[in-house]
């Protein structure tokens, strides 16, 4: 009896992945995208959707937690204590990098930023400060690049990486390269 719910279980964490996934992919390219539009990007029925999703506003809620979820991830990943800080930011930017579409999004749909999980300092914006701040005592980050100025550029860098995919059809790796190359110059000491 427990393998059939282990399997539900299953079915139902791929199922609203599914739904995630194309919600994301669809708003980012409408950002007024209808439930129905995004059930059928899904390819699921709409009540369906709204099995997983009762309003729009709760999708919404889902992938602002997801996209927090994916910085998390990515900043664990990134190993953020270890080695020298500029190898230590070019891992924390390649992780971000895989994480280009739900990015996108937020850029697209900003009201995504301002809800109420964005704007407390977390543990991941914490982490990243306190990259800069040992980068500059190391000497290996100019002092001169802000953590504040530092952190915007990051998401800067990235939004051009990912916009250079999307848009201009460059090759994945080729913009993560431009992107860690334009990084690593950015933030060179002395």
């Amino acid at each position: 009896m427990s393998e059939g719910v282990v399997t539900e279980t299953g079915v139902r964490a791929r199922t609203r992945r599914a739904i995630l996934d194309a919600a994301i992919e669809k708003l980012t390219k409408q950002p007024s995208a209808t439930l129905a539009d995004i059930a059928a990007a899904a390819n699921v029925g709409r009540t369906t959707v709204h099995r997983y999703f009762a309003e729009r506003s709760d999708l919404i809620d889902a992938i602002s937690h997801d996209a927090l979820d994916k910085v998390s991830q990515g900043t664990r990943r990134a190993r953020l204590d270890e080695g020298p800080a500029p190898a230590a930011l070019a891992r924390l930017c390649q992780e971000y990098f895989e994480f280009g579409d739900v990015f996108q999004l937020l850029f697209t749909m900003p009201d995504l930023v301002t809800r109420p999980e964005w704007q407390d300092e977390s543990e991941d914006d914490r982490s990243l400060l306190r990259l800069i701040e040992r980068g500059h005592a190391e000497g290996t980050i100019d002092p001169a690049m802000s953590k504040e100025w530092l952190l915007q550029l990051l998401w800067a860098l990235l939004y051009t990486g990912w916009e250079a995919v999307q848009e201009k059809k460059t090759p994945k790796h080729e913009a993560l390269s431009l992107c860690l190359r334009s990084l690593e110059k950015v933030i060179a000491a002395g």
